[in-house]
């Protein structure tokens, strides 16, 4: 079982965010956090970086965070700690192990990928 503290998740807040709006867009049947709750939440952070409504579809339902501002990214931590909040978790919980990527990373994302690995290296086996 994976778990991450809503309040204190150590982790950089644009991480925390992605991590969350993964979470709430996945359809893991063993995150405990009901439907009508995660689709609030990511219809809320939508409506921090986007004019038009959120999309229906789920494959369309994806935040673009590149051009927001570090206030954009405070407040989408804010929506997220404060619905969580609201409706008494303070703990994400859910059982899926991790799995493979199921698209190639674009040439423009390599860049950044290699960056991530130098800064968090996998464990030894």
């Amino acid at each position: 079982m994976q778990s991450l503290d809503v309040h204190r998740p150590n982790m950089p807040d644009l991480q925390f965010v992605l991590l969350v709006i993964a979470l709430c867009t996945s359809r893991l049947p063993t995150l405990n956090v009901p439907e009508s709750l995660r689709t609030a939440v990511f219809d809320r952070c939508w409506a921090l970086t986007n004019d038009g409504p959120p999309p229906l579809r789920d494959e369309e339902r994806v935040l673009d965070l590149r051009f927001g501002t570090e206030v954009t990214l405070e407040a989408m931590v804010e929506t997220i700690r404060s619905l969580l909040t609201e409706a008494g978790i303070h703990t994400l919980t859910w059982d899926h192990p991790p799995s493979e990527p199921t698209r190639s990373s674009t040439p423009e994302a390599l860049p950044l990928i290699e960056h991530l690995q130098k800064l968090y290296p996998k464990p030894p086996d």
